[in-house]
């Protein structure tokens, strides 16, 4: 008998309360609340991080976070430009009459992901897209007696896609002026006190702290035990001195030359040809653009070495936006632009062999660097759930807003597994974590429980990945 046909003859026959009880109970949704979460973490890094997203120096509007999203890998892009509204700061120069000339160029911005800024004086500018700010601990260092010119007697800076992002000493605190000067202003006059304030020495420490405490602490240690037969290839192209010679530059994935490196040693700085590819996107469309200059007032045409690791998950590509997928970025190294420039030249080592991959050599350096990017979101993602696991505050964020936050790390992790269609299994994983914290996000009360069981799951999917 069917459950209707059996619920209408218990009616008839006065057997309805029996019937009910025999009914397994649905369980309640609701839980009692978790406690208070614990208030952790380094007081610098804290302030700093809520300054860094809220503080507007009595500008325009804009902060530190406008460009560099936290939901968003710290950066942004034309997609994700796309999906903001018509008031955010961003587009500032839409709706302040006193920057719509000369302060940002709307359709390159919207289109391309392009940010104005006049490295070489008000008088002049280029388009350039926005860096992230992960792992700066271990990318932005370099030796003052390399031979490229240096502004600190014990180290060198290397900010923002130049190398010479900031005025003065060149630091992170220096940078952090120098984009409230640039971005926050109110008018071109850009007078301190009036357009803007600008920022106190004891900000700067706390958001130099906080930015030195984004992304990885230490460099990669390669070669790892990567499960996938394509990325371990690609990672042996990758550090090849005769194929890739990809380590030359980004050793051990990042942003430093290898050890013993007669250019020197650190985060340094390349003419790589970037600016010499036909048909860039900005230039096509059509709008006012001039050739970066890169390094310098004047520049020399190099360009600071970004890491790697987190690449795959923040294009398109290169200070320009000028390649959209990881696998065109590879494969531009094939190319006459990087052969024929200086840095080039300089990685033959006086042979005439360019580098020259094969259509699945680039499919497997890429592979590679998609997947060292998804290990990457798995450290994220560890910190984050472990966090809200341990009802504890990170960096100042309540777990219910680090719970939200994780989704991005998941999403990224899918994006550029699937995209490569590496590890299906540890993309399974990601789609059951992501299950799992939305439920914790709907369900608060059940937040803990689920960010261990996902923290556990994402943990399977990185042993899929790697040994």
């Amino acid at each position: 008998m069917k459950a209707h046909d059996l619920r209408r003859w218990a009616s008839l026959t006065g057997l309805v309360i029996l019937l009910s009880a025999c009914e397994t109970p649905t369980p309640p949704t609701s839980e009692p609340p978790p406690p208070p979460p614990k208030q952790v973490g380094d007081p610098l890094v804290i302030k700093g991080r809520e300054l860094f997203f809220k503080e507007t120096f009595n500008g325009n509007g804009r902060t530190c976070g406008t460009c560099h999203r936290e939901d968003h890998n710290l950066t942004i892009d034309a997609a994700f430009i796309a999906t903001l509204p018509k008031n955010d700061p961003l587009f500032v120069a839409e709706f302040n009459p006193a920057l719509a000339k000369n302060f940002e160029n709307p359709k390159l911005m919207r289109e391309f992901g392009l940010i104005l800024e006049n490295q070489d004086g008000p008088d002049t500018f280029n388009m350039r897209s926005v860096p992230h700010v992960f792992a700066q601990r271990v990318s932005i260092a370099s030796n003052p007696n390399n031979r490229f010119h240096c502004f600190s007697d014990t180290q060198c800076p290397r900010t923002g896609w130049s190398g010479d992002g900031a005025p003065g000493t060149q630091d992170l605190k220096a940078f952090a002026t120098g984009a409230v000067i640039q971005h926050f202003t109110k008018s071109l006059n850009r007078v301190a006190g009036v357009d803007f304030r600008l920022p106190t020495e004891e900000e700067l420490i706390t958001m130099e702290a906080y930015q030195l405490s984004e992304g990885r602490q230490e460099d990669l240690q390669l070669p790892l035990p990567l499960k996938s037969v394509v990325a371990a290839k690609g990672q042996e192209i990758f550090n090849s001195p005769t194929q890739g010679k990809c380590a030359f530059c980004h050793f051990n994935a990042g942003a430093n030359v290898g050890p013993g490196s007669p250019l020197g040693q650190g985060n340094l700085n390349f003419n790589t040809g970037v600016e010499d590819l036909p048909d860039q996107p900005e230039d096509l469309a059509g709008e006012p653009n001039n050739k970066d200059d890169g390094l310098g007032t004047p520049g020399d045409g190099t360009f600071s070495t970004p890491s790697l690791v987190e690449a795959a998950d923040t294009g398109p590509f290169f200070h320009n936006h000028s390649v959209a997928t990881i696998e065109g970025a590879v494969a531009f190294y094939n190319g006459d632009a990087f052969n024929n420039s200086p840095a080039g030249q300089a990685i033959r080592g006086g042979a005439d062999k360019a580098i020259n991959l094969d259509a699945t050599q680039v499919v497997s350096v890429a592979a590679f660097l998609r997947v060292i990017n998804a290990l990457h979101n798995i450290d994220e993602l560890d910190d984050m759930l472990g966090a809200v696991a341990r009802n504890e505050y990170l960096d100042g964020e309540h777990p219910e807003q680090v719970i939200k936050r994780s989704l991005n790390d998941i999403d990224d992790a899918i994006m550029v597994l699937a995209g490569g269609r590496l590890h299906p299994d540890a993309v399974s994983d990601f789609k059951e974590t992501r299950a799992l914290v939305e439920e914790a996000v709907q369900y608060p009360s059940r937040r803990i429980k689920l960010a261990a069981r996902a923290q556990t799951v994402i943990a399977r999917a990185k042993s899929r990945i790697v040994s």
